[in-house]
């Protein structure tokens, strides 16, 4: 488990270096084109915020205190897997350049296996023997309440995307293909189920690494939409929820990370 974490870690970063970086040169560089700067900057933002999430994950020495994301990650694992077959030939397997049609054999790649693996590594590590360490730090409940506000959002969300995309494409606030919100939809599901999965944990420490990635979810978010706001139909009430949302997350993730630390560093 600690192995899939750590090259987690990695393949995150990568992907969001190839999306919120390169955002506009996906047809060169990534597994398929994602025609709006928003939305490789959307799926960056979330690529890159799960890297504290799995890299803090994997250093923890208890699987208490280090489960958090893991189920929501392989949800979004295999969501993404159900999103690329179905749109298989959207991808740049025969592009006729080199690091696009290498991204699109390795995203195969990747999203064949790591499904399976972190399936299999999660029944190992869920049969090991121990008991969990008594909470400890509980969450206040306006916090709990906000979280749990926010899963039935984005699962609300995640589900229109994935089941009727071209419908919720209606909405949104830019353009977006079936593909592009298919994939979106992915990461929203998987937050969604880290949201959930924060809930019932009930613990500051053991979920100290979710609430870090959520703030900088935020902050990533709201720096997208900042810089391509010229692409986002402003007039859409769903640009200004977007708006609203995302801060939110910034100051929920923020507050939660300052109660963490608290408990983090308060006597056992």
């Amino acid at each position: 488990m600690r192995a899939a974490l750590y090259l987690g870690t990695l393949l995150v970063f990568l992907a969001g270096v190839q999306l919120f970086v390169l955002t506009r040169s996906t047809e060169h560089v990534f597994a398929w084109t994602v025609a709006a700067a928003n939305s490789a900057a959307f799926l960056g933002a979330f690529y890159w915020t799960s890297v504290p999430l799995a890299f803090l994950s994997a250093r923890q020495r208890t699987w208490d205190r280090a489960r958090v994301g893991v189920p929501g990650v392989l949800i979004f694992l295999w969501m993404t897997l159900a999103t690329t077959l179905i749109h298989l030939g959207k991808f740049h397997f025969h592009s006729p350049h080199f690091l696009a049609r290498a991204a699109a054999w390795t995203w195969l790649l990747i999203y064949a296996i790591d499904p399976v693996l972190l399936t299999a590594a999660l029944i190992r590590q869920t049969r090991a023997p121990g008991v969990d360490a008594p909470r400890s730090a509980a969450l206040n409940a306006r916090f709990r309440g906000a979280v749990a506000l926010n899963a039935v959002v984005v699962i609300g969300a995640g589900i229109a995307l994935f089941a009727v995309p071209t419908w919720a494409a209606t909405w949104w606030p830019w353009t977006l293909t079936a593909l592009t919100a298919r994939a979106m939809a992915s990461w929203l599901l998987g937050m969604g189920v880290v949201l959930v999965t924060a809930v019932i944990e009930n613990d500051w420490r053991r979920i100290r690494s979710a609430i870090i990635a959520y703030a900088l979810l935020g902050l990533l978010e709201l720096v997208a939409l900042a810089r391509f706001r010229g692409d986002i139909d402003w007039n859409r009430p769903a640009a200004w929820l977007f708006v609203a949302f995302f801060a939110g997350t910034l100051i929920i993730g923020a507050d939660g990370w300052r109660e963490a630390n608290r408990a983090r560093l308060a006597p056992p």
